[in-house]
């Protein structure tokens, strides 16, 4: 038995290099970065490491105070002189008061909660940050950057980048807890269990689509995350309604309904038939033989969208705030956003947006968006842009308990914000209808 590292011996094989990294030969350290992935690879049974080959995203973007134990740990892999392989995203930034509403109140209290938010910055750029932009859930965009090709290993932990890049783009990565992504990163390992794994690709249900028209994202990704939890789907009869082309709009889609499913349930794979890129090239191999079925119809869609509770103190309460984008928007959505606001607007009669609205995106896709002829058009709704996560704003205790509204079940799940489909979100910051 090694008696360094508290005498830790992994089950999972290691490499004379890891292994001597693991003793030592790197500094004390990196050697606690092995055994930490070491440790977590052996609880889930992982046989060994396998390279990453893509750039890392983290979760952990936010600097709240309460977190010492997190700036204590970066400045000890600071110090130590180690940082990640590759240059790295990171999820949202927390604040916006340019752009997000923020009464005096609001802002004292988010003042408090992140208030460790520029000096933790400052770590993630010594730990290899990619650049001031870097910060956005959707890392995988075009004008971001961090968009992996099929087949890379990857170290992220973002629940709803990990399920995008395992089943649009093909990339291989489980869903990791916060600070697993650094490790991984500066290591340049991961341990190979599940989602990098062909058998843990495999779908063990099969969604049957029947639904009389495209059904809502974020609807059809809730029902499928609430079915299926943490195993991989095979959804039939989609292709239908978005075709067999994995363009900009089908993207969107796909984005919008793998971050329901991996909210309302733990989903970090799904396959399209005819439309992902395994399902494309395996078919029906990707299906387990004991897969079960699960049948979505306009019915079941109804039915789950009625399930969502209402945590309003007050449920008729008129709401004083709309979030738009939750995994943050593309451009080609953001476009879209322009048209249905001045169409709601125009049917309402009225010129401006009678809630507070935000759409959320990521800097670089905010910085394309500026030079496009609607971004104008979309400021003159009354509508404001911003780069934050939605999230960390409702995690306020004095935002938590206003009436606000989103398109989001991500949103929906984790905050009191109150669902809506697109086109009721349009409708009712336009005024046309009172949330009910």
């Amino acid at each position: 038995m090694d008696t360094k590292n508290g005498g830790y011996t992994p089950a999972m094989a290691l490499t004379p290099e890891e292994q001597d990294i693991l003793n030592g030969s790197q500094g004390e350290v990196m050697a606690k970065i092995l055994k930490t992935l070491a440790m977590y690879g052996d609880t889930f049974g992982a046989d060994k490491f396998i390279p990453i080959e893509g750039p890392g995203h983290l979760v952990t973007s936010f600097g709240i105070s309460v977190m010492s134990a997190t700036f204590d740990l970066m400045d000890e892999l600071i110090n130590a002189g180690v940082k990640a392989q590759q240059p790295f995203t990171v999820d949202p930034r927390p604040l916006d008061y340019d752009n997000v509403p923020c009464n005096l109140l609001q802002k004292i209290v988010f003042n408090v909660m992140y208030s460790k938010q520029a000096p933790y910055e400052e770590q993630l750029k010594k730990m290899g940050l990619k650049d001031s932009n870097a910060f956005t859930c959707t890392c995988y965009m075009d004008e971001v950057g961090n968009t992996p090709k099929k087949g890379d290993v990857l170290s992220w932990s973002e629940s709803s980048a990990v399920v995008y890049a395992n089943s649009v783009l093909g990339a291989r990565c489980n869903r990791n807890s916060a600070f697993m992504d650094i490790f991984g990163a500066i290591l340049g390992k991961v341990p190979n269990f599940d989602l990098t794994t062909d058998e843990g690709r495999r779908a063990k249900w099969v969604i049957e689509v029947k639904t009389s028209k495209k059904p809502e994202a974020q609807v059809l990704g809730s029902a499928i995350g609430l079915k299926v939890m943490e195993d991989v789907p095979y959804i039939r009869g989609l292709t239908k309604f978005l075709g067999t082309e994995l363009n900009s709009e089908t993207k969107a889609y796909c984005k919008d309904m793998g971050a329901a499913s991996a909210s309302n349930g733990a989903v970090g794979l799904y396959h399209i038939e005819g439309l992902t890129p395994e399902a494309v090239e395996l078919g029906d191999s990707l299906i387990r033989e004991d897969a079960q079925v699960y049948v979505i119809d306009d019915a079941e869609l109804e039915r789950v969208k009625k399930s969502y509770p209402v945590i309003w103190k007050n449920p008729d309460a008129k709401p004083k705030l709309c979030f738009i984008g939750c995994p943050h928007l593309s451009i080609g959505q953001l476009k879209e956003w322009t048209v249905r606001l001045e169409n709601a607007l125009k049917a309402s009669g009225v010129s401006k947006v009678k809630i507070k609205t935000v759409l959320t995106a990521a800097p670089d896709v905010l910085e394309a968006f500026k030079k496009t002829p609607e971004y104008p058009r979309l400021l003159a709704t009354g509508a404001r842009l911003s780069y934050i996560c939605p999230l960390m704003y409702m995690n306020n205790p004095m935002c938590k308990g206003m009436p606000v509204i989103t398109n989001s079940n991500k949103l929906r799940t984790y905050t009191s914000a109150r669902y809506y489909t697109d086109d009721e979100i349009a409708a009712r910051v336009a005024g046309k209808e009172t949330a009910k």
